[in-house]
């Protein structure tokens, strides 16, 4: 038999992640014995778990503790965190550590190292006294990649106890729900990041602009409320179209009525970009002169177009080297607060996988699937209002005062 001891602590017993640490111990086949476990006895004080996990082999433990890690699971025997020296550029050695989206912590030479630029689906990466996550594709040969599971420290987020604020919305997703409370919660959250100079990011789909939510956007955007907009070449094209035709699709938004001719009116708002050198250069000329796009070059606001293989034109704008595109998303979303994603489950899962855990991230969508897949990704601190994204941004806007 195999064992080894490991240690929790945090809010475990009303964020789940004591049902999930015993969970985690049966489902491969192992036995836990709990040594010692102090429950916090006020809403601030955390609970503390000590117990042994025994398995038949030393394969199936080393199973076990892999996935007691990211539950917040420290092992106790107090070594160092374990590297090697990739052999070649883009690759990890075969053991290394994968990330999660939660604050990670190693030790070297006993002293623990934050782990900077957080995100999941990466590697941790050693450089004398200061570690970070890194994608695969960034590792360089040479580096020290950190391998195993000795040596590391997860803390998770914890449901917050005071009930107030984000976790109002900690639940399961649905539809029967009151709208106007949760705009009004969304509403207060916005006010208080930007009362305290934090960034919020736009997660958005063409869905916006369908919806006939774009003028709301804008007016959020033109208010102060969105520091950073990432979207794809869609949501864009339909904007500018918008713009300049007063359809999305070929649709007119006030009547909702199919506009005759109205389905080249997308490729005519790109020809228009194109042939002005750019978006800019198409505001500068009074080519556009509304729109989400418009209020976000002429407020100074960073916005990013990641493209696809169905794309249209593409816009001069959108970045269609999808590396490239990634890596100016995450920059983007540097010291970013809250995130809203509205109505777009491609871009809405790619920055999801971005993001460390300590972001408040809500999910508008009239598709409850779509925020079960960011929570199925790792995104646990997601939480959803399912309902229609352009009633969603007038009630959001009228809340605001934008």
């Amino acid at each position: 038999m195999a064992s080894e001891v490991v240690e929790a602590s945090g809010h475990l017993i009303d964020s789940g992640i004591l049902n999930g640490i015993f969970d985690t111990v049966i489902r491969h086949d192992a036995s836990f014995e709990v040594i010692r476990f102090t429950i916090g006895r006020t809403n601030a004080e955390p609970s503390l778990l000590s117990m042994r996990v025994t398995a038949s082999t030393d394969e199936i433990l080393r199973k076990v503790v892999e996935n007691l890690v990211p539950l917040g699971c420290l092992i106790v025997s107090g070594q160092d965190v374990m590297t090697r020296a990739a052999d070649r550029d883009g690759c990890a050695p075969l053991d290394f550590y994968s990330t999660t989206n939660h604050e990670t912590h190693v030790r070297r030479s006993g002293q623990w190292l934050a782990v900077a630029d957080q995100r999941m689906d990466a590697a941790i990466v050693v450089d004398g006294e200061h570690a970070s996550c890194r994608k695969l594709r960034d590792i360089r040969k040479g580096d020290a990649v950190v391998c195993g599971v000795e040596g590391i420290r997860v803390v998770p987020t914890f449901q917050d106890r005071d009930r107030h604020g984000f976790a109002f919305m900690s639940n399961e997703v649905s539809s029967e729900r009151r709208v106007e409370a949760a705009v009004a919660r969304v509403a207060e959250m916005m006010n208080a990041v930007r009362a305290e100079g934090g960034k919020i990011a736009i997660v958005a789909g063409p869905v916006v602009v369908h919806t006939g939510g774009a003028p709301y956007l804008a007016s959020l955007i033109r208010s102060g409320f969105v520091q950073v907009l990432l979207s794809g070449n869609a949501l864009a094209v339909h904007d500018i179209e918008f713009a300049m035709f007063g359809t999305s699709l070929g649709v007119n938004l006030e009547t909702g009525r199919s506009v005759e001719g109205g389905h080249h009116h997308h490729m005519r708002a790109i020809n228009a970009v194109r042939r002005a050198g750019g978006f800019s250069q198409a505001v500068a000329q009074d080519i556009v002169k509304s729109g989400i796009l418009y209020e976000c070059q002429r407020n100074g606001i960073d916005y990013v177009l990641a493209g696809s293989i169905r794309d249209d034109g593409p816009l001069p704008e959108t970045i269609m080297d999808l590396i490239e595109a990634q890596d100016r998303y995450a920059a983007s979303l540097k010291g970013v607060t809250l995130v809203l994603m509205l109505a777009s489950m491609l871009h809405g899962i790619g920055v999801g996988n971005m993001l460390p855990s300590s972001v408040r991230v809500v999910c508008i969508d009239i598709n409850p699937a779509v925020v079960t897949k960011l929570g199925d990704r790792g995104s646990s601190q997601t939480v959803g209002i399912v309902t229609d994204t352009g009633l969603f941004l007038r009630q959001l806007a009228e809340q605001l005062g934008a």
